[in-house]
């Protein structure tokens, strides 16, 4: 890569982040650097210390490198840092249960708090599941019970995204959901989120330094929890639970009907997953972007990503 292209790609990889009101340091650059082609830490280091372009348009605050006049945000990204480091345990704990749960086969923590950016002690636990094929439903139901259990222990548990492992592949491409794959911190079925991974090589052609997750978690054993999720498994993996998952689809579906038709709606509601973005974000985020490409002059950026 060349400096001019790998200079534009910091820039870009930069600009991202701050949609997000977050400073970066060299090393989380380097892991999401939004480009077409893997480049080295050495030569992001390279670029950031001798390139004088970069300096018109980034700051070096303490470890954080931040967009050239929003120095405010580094004292932000600290209380955040700081508020994320109280949740994690949290997280790891509810993330548990999450795993201890029928037909739960994968459990990854995402949203702000998968990079550490919360926006305080109180911030959401968002998680991705992925169950068992034909069992999406009642292991949301079972999920939805861990919810209400947070719910009243003062816990924000959100599985916004509930889908089967016969269903890994993401129909949506851009960069919003590229950061959202990659950010994933798996906590229990690592085989399974290698699959997902690999399912979605796509991901690869935008943010191609980003092949492991940036945090890792051990993954631990279920324990006494897990004969009890055999067992239930064992109670509804028959024609009852055929039944009783059907019946929960159905019943859901037209509890969600309304909210499908709403105009900012990315839900995807199936007998295969269970996306509940009745407000997405992803498109608002995407303008915001496209908007700091334009102001730097990266009017090409733009069409590259729009596909226009």
């Amino acid at each position: 890569m060349q400096m001019q292209s790998l200079e534009a790609a910091i820039l870009r990889t930069v600009l991202y982040a701050d949609v997000f009101n977050f400073p970066m340091t060299t090393a989380e650059i380097h892991h999401y650097l939004i480009t077409e082609h893997p480049v080295s830490l050495e030569a992001i280091q390279s670029a950031l210390q001798n390139s004088s372009w970069l300096k018109q348009h980034l700051q070096h605050i303490d470890n954080y490198i931040v967009y050239s006049g929003r120095s405010e945000l580094v004292p932000i990204r600290d209380a955040r840092e700081s508020a994320s480091q109280q949740l994690w345990p949290q997280a790891i704990k509810w993330g548990r249960w999450l795993a201890a749960l029928p037909f739960v086969r994968m459990v990854a923590l995402t949203g702000a708090l998968a990079v550490r950016n919360a926006a305080d002690g109180d911030d959401d636990l968002d998680y991705i599941l992925v169950t068992s094929a034909g069992r999406v439903w009642l292991a949301r139901a079972f999920a939805i019970a861990v919810v209400r259990i947070g719910h009243f222990r003062g816990v924000k548990i959100c599985p916004n995204y509930v889908l089967a492992e016969t269903a890994l592949l993401q129909s949506r491409r851009d960069i919003f959901l590229a950061h959202e794959v990659s950010q994933m911190v798996p906590l229990y079925g690592q085989d399974l989120y290698r699959r997902f991974r690999e399912e979605n090589d796509w991901v690869y052609q935008q943010l191609p330094n980003a092949i492991d997750p940036f945090f890792t978690e051990p993954e631990y054993s279920l324990n006494i929890s897990g004969k009890v999720k055999r067992v239930l498994e064992m109670v509804c993996g028959n024609v009852v639970g055929d039944w009783l998952e059907q019946w929960e689809y159905q019943r859901k579906l037209r509890r969600f009907a309304t909210d499908l038709k709403t105009p900012h709606s990315s839900a995807q509601i199936d007998d295969t997953q269970v996306k509940g973005h009745f407000n997405d974000h992803g498109h608002p985020i995407l303008n915001k972007y496209h908007q700091r490409l334009r102001d730097c002059g990266l009017e090409q950026e733009v069409l590259s990503l729009t596909g226009d």
